[in-house]
């Protein structure tokens, strides 16, 4: 197995990082590839890294067989966006703060090698948002996690109408609308209200961002619908947000569809992890804070 590394470079003590993964690979017998962005940092120093096979990221996608992300979500992400040309499978090594989508710890690193060897893993698919804007800069748009459509720099409120298939939902105000995967049920859509979303669930989530209305809730859809948005603003721009990671703006008003893309992203899960132990132990979801705190 040729397994590609793609690491956050701008992580401190990365090449060290980076130094001790791809030791642990020889000894387990893996090949693997090294995201050239690498060599601009002190590689000299470890033998096995300066004489590594150094190549693109798309060249890493093509030769793999899985690539690993080293850092946080974000480079989880970024990774995971890079991936959905190929269909290579990835996952994600955790050198960040909350590490749900890079869900592997450095702390546990010869029981997933050791999973990878004896293929005690699996690859699950999750699906991929898609959006067409017409009169964007930017007419075609993918996301993992989340499209959020928010006010950017405005002060005030947007007007959003949101229409499913030939129905008329709703017209609302508020700061934006964020439009989530399963995938990306437990990151900005949780923060506003949204569910938690089991992964292999087939669904899309609408959360509104601070509505002008109580009444204003999330609503879950079945992904084969597509959902058509119009957004107005007295402002200059209106922002798209793919992923916390790819801002487009664009002046309103704005028509744009979101639906499930036919690319998905593929991950790794071995037998070890299970979604609903990273709720409970990365998110504390159902557990009882009041047991461990201290009485004064």
């Amino acid at each position: 197995m040729t397994i590609g590394i793609i690491p956050n470079t701008s992580k401190e003590n990365i090449v060290e990082v980076v130094s001790t993964f791809t030791s642990r690979l020889k000894e387990f017998g893996f090949d693997f590839i090294l995201c050239k962005a690498l060599q601009q940092l002190d590689v000299e120093s470890y033998a096995h890294l300066k004489n590594a096979l150094y190549k693109p990221i798309d060249e890493i996608f093509k030769h793999s067989d899985l690539v690993v992300s080293i850092g946080g979500d974000g480079t989880m992400l970024t990774t995971a966006h890079h991936a959905l040309e190929y269909g290579t499978p990835i996952l994600g090594l955790n050198f960040g703060k909350l590490g749900f989508l890079a869900e592997f710890e450095m702390n546990k690193l010869d029981l997933l090698l050791t999973e990878l060897k004896n293929n005690e893993y699996s690859v699950e698919e999750r699906i991929v948002l898609e959006g067409d804007c017409l009169k964007c800069h930017q007419k075609k748009f993918f996301s993992i996690n989340d499209i959020v459509i928010d006010k950017g720099g405005w002060p005030k409120m947007i007007e959003i109408s949101i229409r499913v298939d030939d129905n008329y939902v709703t017209t609302f105000s508020a700061d934006g609308l964020i439009l989530a995967t399963p995938t990306g049920s437990t990151g900005y859509s949780l923060s506003t209200g949204g569910p938690v979303v089991d992964q292999k669930a087939d669904v899309i989530t609408l959360c509104p961002i601070s509505p002008h209305t109580l009444t204003m809730r999330p609503i879950v859809l079945a992904s084969h619908q597509k959902i058509y948005l119009t957004v107005s603003s007295h402002h200059t721009e209106v922002n798209i947000n793919c992923d916390g990671q790819r801002v487009h703006s664009n002046p309103p008003p704005l028509d744009l569809v979101v639906y499930k893309s036919t690319k998905k992203v593929k991950l790794i899960r071995t037998n070890s992890i299970n979604y609903f132990k990273i709720l409970r132990e990365k998110l504390f979801w159902g557990m009882d804070v009041r047991k461990n705190s201290s009485e004064k």
